[in-house]
């Protein structure tokens, strides 16, 4: 565990999702990829990085996939049955159950992001561990974007400069992420946005493709195609 400034890099993994766009019954973050349920990839990135002082895997209190596997207590690796109704609720109720400094870096990962490489990572420390407010990974968006009307039809083209698709992790203090999602009126649908709320601006670092969230079946088959293809 690297000790930087008295100041220390955290993770906070919601996965209390039932992932219902993925046509399965299992919850998509145990679905296999290459072998191993999915989050284990999302684990081990961190798990590996010596910079990660500790990992908070947020669970939902009905989930007994973990309750069978117990954790040494030096195990960077931490559980909590935190769960919410969203995933901001879910992230804040974790928040609120550990305890850090709060100016400790906490990096918020999606569980069904499993392709972050341990390069991209050092690349979001590395950007933003000086930074006074924090940010996230993002792609400059490449495709020409539509949005349509009530029908389906295409109602405008909307320019494509300067926008970005947000990825994770997503990277802010401790303090000011719990202030952020604590009073923000409604359920953000990223911390970058509850951070936007009190009028500052999240720096934005280059993420890649690899880092796409599962979400629909043909994500998965991609990205494990992809694995497939490095490991040969």
């Amino acid at each position: 565990m690297l000790k930087l400034g008295m100041v220390f890099f955290h993770v906070i993994i919601p996965a209390a999702g039932t992932g219902r766009r993925m046509a399965n019954v299992l919850p998509k973050q145990y679905m296999p990829l290459a072998g191993k349920p999915m989050i284990s990839h999302t684990i081990q990135v961190f798990f590996n990085h010596p910079r990660i002082a500790s990992i908070h895997l947020a669970l939902s209190p009905e989930d007994d996939f973990w309750r069978s596997l117990p954790l040494e207590p030096t195990s960077k690796l931490k559980l909590h049955y935190s769960g919410g109704e969203s995933r901001a609720e879910t992230v804040l109720n974790t928040l609120q159950a550990i305890d850090v400094a709060e100016d400790d870096w906490i990096l918020v990962h999606d569980a069904a992001r499993p392709g972050l490489t341990h390069a991209l990572l050092d690349d979001l420390l590395r950007e933003l561990e000086h930074d006074p407010v924090g940010g996230l990974l993002a792609l400059p968006l490449a495709d020409t974007l539509k949005q349509s009307d009530q029908f389906n039809h295409v109602g405008k083209t909307i320019p494509r400069d300067h926008l970005w698709q947000a990825q994770t992790p997503q990277m802010f203090r401790f303090g000011l992420l719990k202030q952020a999602l604590s009073s923000y009126n409604g359920a953000p649908t990223d911390e970058a946005e509850a951070i936007e709320a009190l009028g500052l601006q999240p720096r934005l670092v280059q993420g890649e493709l690899r880092n796409l969230k599962i979400t629909y079946p043909q994500d998965l088959a991609m990205l494990e195609a992809l694995i497939g293809q490095e490991k040969s």
